[in-house]
């Protein structure tokens, strides 16, 4: 099968408002690097970010294409520090970090767009 360097064989697709602002909330909250971003007028068609290694692209909302939200796990090098960068940024608090049965420091936030991220970091016990 062949992909995009850099790519998996799942990426999420996020339709969000105002996908501008929130690219910037991505690189504020997770040093979302932008990697690409297509435009029509001044509607985001596409943006590519990349979090950790990870892609991940944003599109503003359209009629065909409405804003939905979802949840995602991301992991990162420190949770604590994670989930405080991403409430600096704007977030709000949904769960502080906890270590969890499975191995992982677990916390998480809600972004203003309604989307949850499960800001994990590996302990390394499973």
């Amino acid at each position: 099968m062949k992909m995009p360097d850099g790519f998996g064989a799942i990426t999420p697709y996020l339709f969000v408002d105002k996908a501008s602002e929130y690219v910037d909330f991505l690189k504020a909250a997770f040093n979302a690097e932008e990697l690409s971003r297509t435009m029509r007028g001044e509607r985001v068609t596409n943006a590519c970010l990349s979090i950790n290694e990870a892609r991940l692209f944003i599109s503003d909302v359209t009629d065909d294409y409405p804003a939905m939200t979802t949840s995602i796990y991301l992991y990162v090098e420190d949770a604590d520090t994670s989930i405080a960068q991403a409430v600096s940024a704007g977030g709000q608090c949904e769960m502080q970090a906890t270590d969890e049965p499975w191995g992982d420091r677990t916390g998480g936030i809600r972004d203003q767009w309604g989307n949850i991220w499960w800001i994990s970091q590996h302990l390394g016990l499973g």
